[in-house]
């Protein structure tokens, strides 16, 4: 059951939290985190096999549980913005194989409007927040083009 519940939770946060994943992967502490997290569950897989539930709802309720603190997921929340507002930009990084790796930038760059405003699922679609990541998103959008304007111009000027 543990190792299930550790494929499982290998999955959602590849899928959700690509930024948590990058960050363990950097530090070699995937592994024991996963390991950790399966093993916080025990006592939750011990009472539902007690209480007779199947496995899958045994799966499903441990792995609800040990993903509680990575929800909601700052990177399908900026990808969603970028996706809606940012058109243009999202379709280039689409195109250009870049996407995860400039939202897990950006999730960086708007990491601590996230803490300030305290992102939870309770306020994931208060339109406050929604604005000041936005803002954010802009920023950094906008400072990687004046960054690329001048790495271009750089770039020309040296070849002349």
């Amino acid at each position: 059951m543990k190792e299930i519940l550790i494929g499982k939770l290998l999955e959602y946060i590849r899928d959700n939290n690509p930024d948590i994943l990058f960050a363990l992967e950097a530090e070699d502490k995937l592994r024991s985190w996963l390991y950790d997290k399966a093993y916080s569950a025990e006592p939750l897989i011990q009472q539902l096999k007690n209480d007779k539930q199947p496995d899958y709802i045994i799966e499903e309720t441990c792995l609800n549980e040990m993903t509680r603190d990575l929800r909601p997921s700052r990177y399908n929340y900026i990808l969603n913005i970028l996706e809606t507002e940012f058109e243009r930009d999202y379709e280039q990084l689409l195109q250009s194989g870049l996407i995860q790796h400039e939202i897990i930038n950006m999730i960086n760059y708007c990491n601590s409007i996230f803490d300030d405003l305290r992102f939870t699922e309770e306020n994931e679609d208060n339109q406050f927040i929604r604005y000041a990541i936005t803002g954010a998103v802009s920023e950094y959008l906008e400072s990687n083009r004046v960054n690329e304007t001048v790495s271009n111009e750089l770039q020309q000027s040296a070849e002349t």
